[in-house]
């Protein structure tokens, strides 16, 4: 009886506690959501003379007809999954290699963390300038190698511009990626790997057996993470690309930006912001699913 009301006091003050900060957080992200819900009821562009006429769901009826909202969520989904698993896989190699003893391992760390702390911006300028068809740094190796004749115009093709912009965000966020695997590949005992050896495992089962499941919490945040920020990428292809060649690299976010600040259609730029929102927590909810019931397997196989 005493433990009872002992446990109900101590979730009541943990609720006070933690009070103040669901306050922020509904301000800080509900109170824009519900904002922008409401204006997608509306329709405010330059037809209007930018006053609010009440349309209903007439911007989200627009939205299905909208082929290009559709081929903008095609490039992010791609974008999305294809720097994601480049990331994952990329930063498990270096963490891999950071978490080894080797003389001067402080130094590689700080290191590999320095593109993911430059901006981002700054970094969209020195790989458009990379990528440049005429006096880009790649065509200039490609041409010296003898591998090629004739520069490639790389943000000029379709299918080029979106490998060159994946190629930039992987390079840029990896270190991100990799930090949080070391973290989680430290907290493992080398205890575990003593004892797998003495039982004759090698090296690929002890990753497999021991440290792919006990690092799956930390791979579960980091893909989670990267899958929101990737999903709602702006920065870096508008500075590298600009969404082209036609709208070839467009994103969610950049058509939404144009679609505000260009065209000046809030309404619907309203309309697109609620349903991209909603579209990113179901596929942040499945993939947490998914993600859980594979850390649960990877558990429960070992």
């Amino acid at each position: 009886m005493q433990s009872d009301k002992m446990r109900q006091r101590e979730q009541k003050t943990g609720w006070i506690l933690v009070a103040p900060a669901l306050i922020i957080l509904l301000l800080v992200f509900a109170y824009p959501i519900l904002r922008a819900f409401w204006l997608s009821l509306f329709t405010q562009n330059l037809g209007t003379e930018l006053k609010l006429v009440f349309s209903g769901f007439a911007n989200y009826s627009r939205m299905l007809g909208d082929g290009r909202f559709w081929q903008t969520l095609s490039n992010t989904a791609v974008f999305t999954i294809a720097s994601v698993v480049l990331e994952l896989i990329l930063g498990m190699g270096i963490a891999l290699v950071l978490n080894q003893s080797f003389a001067g391992r402080g130094i590689v760390r700080t290191i590999s963390l320095l593109p993911w702390a430059l901006p981002t911006a700054l970094m969209g300028v020195a790989w458009a300038w990379i990528f440049n068809d005429q006096y880009g740094v790649i065509n200039d190796i490609l041409i010296r190698l003898g591998l090629i004749k004739n520069s490639i115009s790389w943000l000029g093709d379709p299918t080029l511009a979106m490998m060159a912009v994946i190629t930039a965000d992987v390079w840029k966020t990896t270190p991100f990626v990799s930090l949080l695997l070391l973290a989680g590949l430290q907290s493992i005992p080398g205890d575990l790997y003593e004892a797998h050896a003495i039982d004759g495992a090698s090296s690929w089962q002890s990753f497999r057996q021991v440290t792919l499941p006990l690092l799956m919490p930390q791979i579960v945040i980091a893909l989670l993470f990267r899958f929101a920020q990737a999903f709602g990428i702006f920065d870096l292809i508008q500075v590298m690309t600009g969404g082209g060649p036609a709208g070839a690299t467009e994103t969610v976010s950049i058509y939404i930006y144009s679609t505000v600040m260009r065209y000046l259609d809030f309404g619907y730029g309203a309309a697109l912001v609620v349903c991209t929102f909603l579209l990113l927590v179901a596929a942040v909810a499945i993939a947490a699913y998914l993600l859980s019931r594979a850390r649960v397997n990877a558990a429960g196989g070992n």
